[in-house]
């Protein structure tokens, strides 16, 4: 698995907040380690591979211009720091590129553009525009208008969906931690994990939170990776101070195996990126049938409309209890479904006895682990 990791073609490249900005000289960003940075995705891209970066920092790097001693919590002050913080981490990146006399590009995205698919593929486009125009993407989620509930969470679980976004064929995540341990890595009794192939790998493991100026900690790591797994990309976790030998042969950090049953494009976007319109509740017969047995949703299984959607968009499917079992393409818009709830196909008038979400445009959530 290293050895695919250190061949792939196109690879993503996530640099968390603390890898890039000096904290003993306010948050600021710190040219020398992006040039570091640099001087190594250069080696790659001069061997071969096509890089999407993905950068953390903006909010952190906006915490000195603007006074700041700690990380902004209050969204309204958060989205100043990053628009002020933006501006310096790109004229860093530019800079440190433009000594390769490389170009870069700035992408940012928002949960919103993730979730609609004509958004996500103008996004994708844009990247491989870029790319086939020599410029390198520097991507990050746009704090500045992103809202509370309506992010990614973390720049790790963005990245995640980066990757599967430009179909990439590794991701490689860089903070200040070698890779994954069992507990806290201070810790002298933390034993190193070197593979991690499936959950069982994973049981007992302590994973904790963020930093001083970074959201995602060792468990957003650990769950961005297990992401990017479900969509068969392998994944690398290392520091940032290992990006040297995780870009070359890929002997460091611990690797993420993807997995064998991969989700197809659709079922991963419809799972973890797209916008949900409404809501549709089943009973218990349609939620066997659902999960284990692979059937499409009929009206006949179904208890509850909730909210209000039209034909096409994309629907949690709940269970019982109101436990949200997985998502699909709806095939009628609210107000037809209102009238159908509960009934036997057959019973249902011409034109309206086609599944409610079929099959093959349906997913559930039991086979994440």
């Amino acid at each position: 698995m290293r050895e695919r990791i250190s061949n792939a073609k196109r690879v993503v490249v996530k640099i968390g907040s603390s890898s890039l900005t000096n904290d003993e000289d306010g948050h600021t960003v710190d040219p020398n380690r992006i040039n570091t940075i640099v001087n190594a995705l250069q080696a790659r891209m001069e061997a071969g591979s096509d890089l999407i970066v993905v950068s953390s920092g903006a909010v952190a790097a906006g915490m000195a211009p603007l006074g700041l001693s700690t990380r902004p919590t209050e969204l309204a002050v958060k989205q100043a720091a990053a628009a002020v913080g933006q501006v310096h981490l790109m004229h860093q990146w530019g800079r440190s590129f433009a000594r390769y006399g490389r170009p870069i590009g700035q992408v940012l995205l928002t949960a919103a553009d993730a979730g609609k698919r004509d958004r996500a593929r103008n996004a994708q486009r844009t990247i491989d525009k870029l790319r086939i125009l020599g410029a390198v993407p520097i991507v990050n989620e746009n704090d500045t208008v992103a809202t509370t509930g309506v992010n990614f969470g973390d720049n790790d679980r963005f990245a995640a969906i980066v990757a599967h976004l430009v179909s990439a064929d590794a991701l490689v995540l860089l903070s200040d931690v070698d890779g994954l341990f069992d507990k806290n890595p201070t810790d002298p009794t933390a034993k190193f994990i070197s593979e991690v192939r499936d959950g069982n790998d994973l049981k007992g493991v302590i994973a904790g939170d963020g930093g001083k100026v970074g959201t995602g900690g060792m468990a957003s790591k650990v769950s961005a990776a297990r992401l990017a797994s479900r969509s068969g990309v392998p994944v690398l976790l290392t520091s940032a101070a290992n990006i040297g030998p995780a870009l070359e042969d890929a002997q460091v950090g611990t690797v993420f195996h993807p997995k064998d049953n991969r989700l197809s494009a659709w079922k991963f976007w419809a799972l973890y990126a797209a916008d949900t319109a409404g809501k549709i509740r089943l009973d218990d017969g349609a939620v066997e049938a659902v999960i284990s047995g692979g059937k499409s949703l009929l009206a006949v299984g179904i208890t509850e409309i909730i909210g209000d959607f039209q034909q096409g968009e994309i629907v949690e499917i709940l269970g019982p209890a109101g436990q949200i079992i997985g998502r699909g393409e709806v095939s009628y818009d609210s107000d037809t479904l209102q009238s159908m709830v509960g009934m036997q196909t057959q019973d249902l008038p011409d034109g309206m006895q086609r599944p409610v979400v079929h099959a093959d445009y349906l997913s559930n959530y039991a086979s994440r682990a």
